[in-house]
């Protein structure tokens, strides 16, 4: 049995307790400012305080690894490209999605892509599980109870943040390919820098920015920015350094839970019995397909 890893497993859910509240953030953020604008401005807010993270990093690094950031500086702006446009898609539908949806809602439809995930890695030649296949009916019975409402009809709302739930496991499947490769803190930060820039090219063209009202909204765009994109990403990379990945991404899927408490305490979004049940089954859906099983492949 792998020896528990307090450090690693409270790096994790502190970065996932961020992320949850950020989509308090996310939602208070849309009484000011369209989503658009507001994304262009998180993640250029977040490319430049992970600018003293690569510097610091830097520090620590041996001669071979310094040598090796350079060498890989080609693939490391062809994947910051790649993953930047594919988050911008993602992190927008969201975005666009939480305006008319609760928080606690988003954070739940988000959680699918951990299901999506191993679905998408069929279409790569990686075998699934039976536990993924039950976790996918668990899971689409509790987005059903969650967001269905009269009849087969959904919200706007929730087929936005579903769209962000669909796309988001491409982002994650680009990441794990050029990760290996690079400097995750340098990938990390040239993706927000693309992001940003995509979605500032959107709001400038879809929008109207004002910015008395970008600075009325400074507290969600710093916590959003900060905090969403600089902490919680650089509490990630800590946390999953020599740590199980099956382990690491079920702790970090309590980002959903968060979510949906801070709703509840920060914005007063109750949740109705059925919702809550739904909650509970998206959840469920979700521990299930971090489990590891045989697939009668090797590793």
């Amino acid at each position: 049995m792998q020896k528990i890893k307090w450090k690693n497993s409270a790096a994790l859910l502190l970065a996932a307790f961020v992320w949850g509240v950020a989509f308090v953030a996310q939602s208070v953020g849309m009484d000011y400012v369209e989503p658009f604008t507001f994304n262009g401005i998180r993640c250029l807010i977040g490319s430049l305080v992970l600018l003293p993270c690569i510097f610091f990093f830097d520090r620590f690094k041996t001669s071979e690894e310094k040598e090796a950031v350079k060498s890989s500086r080609k693939t490391l702006w062809i994947g910051g490209i790649l993953c930047g446009a594919i988050l911008f898609v993602a992190t927008n539908a969201q975005q666009i999605g939480i305006q008319y949806t609760s928080a606690g809602k988003a954070g739940f439809i988000t959680a699918l892509y951990i299901v999506f995930v191993p679905i998408i890695g069929i279409f790569l030649k990686k075998k699934c599980s039976w536990n993924v296949w039950v976790s996918v009916v668990i899971a689409v019975i509790g987005f059903y109870l969650l967001c269905v409402k009269d009849g087969l009809s959904l919200s706007k709302g929730d087929l936005w943040v579903l769209v962000c739930a669909l796309v988001f496991p491409f982002h994650i499947w680009t990441v794990n390919h050029f990760a290996p490769m690079v400097d995750g803190v340098r990938l990390s930060c040239i993706q927000f820098l693309v992001c940003g820039i995509l979605s500032g090219i959107c709001m400038f063209f879809t929008e109207t920015p004002d910015i008395g009202n970008i600075l009325q909204a400074w507290m969600p765009l710093l916590y959003a920015g900060v905090l969403s994109c600089g902490l919680g990403y650089t509490l990630q990379i800590v946390g999953q350094k020599d740590f199980n990945p099956t382990i690491a991404s079920l702790l970090m899927s309590f980002e959903s839970v968060f979510s949906v408490l801070a709703g509840w305490v920060l914005l007063g979004q109750a949740l109705s019995t059925r919702e809550i049940f739904g909650c509970v089954l998206i959840f469920a859906g979700v521990i299930l397909a971090q489990i590891p099983m045989k697939t009668g492949q090797k590793e």
